[in-house]
């Protein structure tokens, strides 16, 4: 069984990172190995400066989860390149997709909509 870079909570889920600061290119980098298990690659352009950059790491996971920024916060490592950042929600794996409606269309509803 291969460790992960994210666990889930009773409030949400938890991620170890390993944050670039001052990146030329900002982004997501992937599954990256250090001594302690993998953790998520996050670079940043902001310096790490006044939590600027933990700031951007928070804001780029939570964008790149398509969740509103506040939903991420700072769990541990402030001052560090390895932190772990705390995804506030349900935790665990998203459920199926709902069901689809059996049977024909509304009167008067448009295709699309269905």
């Amino acid at each position: 069984m291969t460790a992960a870079f994210w666990r889930t909570t009773p409030a949400g889920v938890s991620v170890a990172v390993k944050v670039t600061p001052r990146a030329r290119r900002p982004g997501l980098r992937g599954a990256v190995p250090t001594a302690d298990g993998p953790r998520l690659a996050i670079a940043v352009t902001a310096p790490p400066e006044a939590g600027a950059a933990n700031r951007a790491a928070c804001a780029a996971l939570a964008e790149a989860l398509d969740l509103p920024g506040s939903t991420v916060t700072l769990a541990a490592g402030a001052s560090a390149r390895e932190k772990r950042l705390a995804v506030a929600g349900g935790g665990g794996p998203p459920g199926p997709p709902p069901a689809r409606p059996r049977g024909p269309p509304p009167r008067g509803a448009p295709l699309a909509a269905l």
